[in-house]
């Protein structure tokens, strides 16, 4: 593994010891709920975002191999790769506004 991979899963691995003691915290602080709830938001859009980049690369990057191989099937190849991308996209958006509701 690369330095920058074992310093991302180092963190990773902070953030998800950690969260549960953020979460147990009650709202009698000075404002730390709502810091700590705009973290979450701030790294779980983060995550996802970066899911769907990588998923909408992988469906753009496969449906131009198959439209390169096959350009009679581009049609129906183009058709599912943008009902694929739509899924993702909506992933994305449902992730958001789950998020939203949440902070």
């Amino acid at each position: 593994m690369t330095r920058a991979a074992i310093v991302m899963l180092v963190a990773f691995l902070a953030v998800i010891v950690l969260a549960p003691a953020a979460m147990a915290q009650d709202n009698a602080g000075v404002g730390g709920g709502k810091a700590l709830g705009a973290i979450a938001v701030a790294i779980g859009m983060g995550a996802a975002a970066f899911g769907c980049g990588l998923g909408q690369g992988r469906i753009a990057s496969a449906a131009c191999e198959g439209m390169a191989r096959n350009p009679g099937a581009a049609g129906p190849i183009r058709a599912a790769m943008i009902l694929g991308l739509v899924f993702v996209e909506t992933l994305v958006l449902f992730t958001l506004a789950m998020l939203a509701l949440k902070a």
